[in-house]
């Protein structure tokens, strides 16, 4: 089964606003998607990500604006 992981990402917000420990959500986020889906230190790469206020997605419109003019860009 594909894993969209925008959709992790919000179900990983969903359960970090309720104060819930890394661990313990790595392990219900492979339950639900699969193992190996994401690790401990995934879940708390997020949780520190969320904690900070940065954005998950930055730049969109610069962003938007690049793929408008060329969509084969890569970012590699």
């Amino acid at each position: 089964m594909e894993t969209n992981k925008e959709k992790i990402r919000y179900f990983l917000q969903f359960f970090f606003d309720k104060d819930e420990n890394a661990s313990q959500v790595a392990e219900i986020v492979n339950e639900i998607y699969g193992l190996g889906t994401g690790t401990a230190n995934y879940v708390q790469f997020w949780f520190r990500r969320f904690r900070s206020g940065m954005t998950v997605v930055e730049n969109v419109d610069k962003i938007t604006e690049i793929i408008a003019i060329d969509w084969h860009v890569s970012n590699l």
